[in-house]
């Protein structure tokens, strides 16, 4: 399993309009064979903060996701929106079963 956390810091203008873009990708992401799951968090303290919590299936899947038409929306629709660059970085599971999450 690969997981990968991205840190997003939307303007404070466009927080529902991120949400709401971010819910479509979402949704569209886990119809993908290699996505088991794919969170959206906002930070309890500040509502511009989120972090993408995306679990694919093998190492390959998040190639996979960024050359979907539904990224590419996402991507683009979100740019403008974006407070600062987002990061992300690869973690793998350190535990051997996370069944549960799938």
């Amino acid at each position: 399993m690969r997981i990968v956390l991205v840190q997003v810091r939307v303007r404070p203008d466009a927080v529902a309009a991120f949400v709401e873009a971010s819910r479509a990708n979402a949704a569209a992401s886990l119809r993908e064979p290699g996505v088991a799951r794919f969170d959206i968090v906002q930070q309890a303290d500040d509502p511009t903060r989120f972090v993408l919590v995306e679990v694919y299936r093998d190492d390959e899947a998040p190639a996979r996701h960024k050359a979907t038409l539904h990224y590419a929306a996402w991507r683009d629709a979100v740019a403008p929106m974006m407070a600062e660059p987002r990061t992300g970085v690869a973690y793998t599971a350190a535990a051997p079963d996370l069944s549960g999450w799938a």
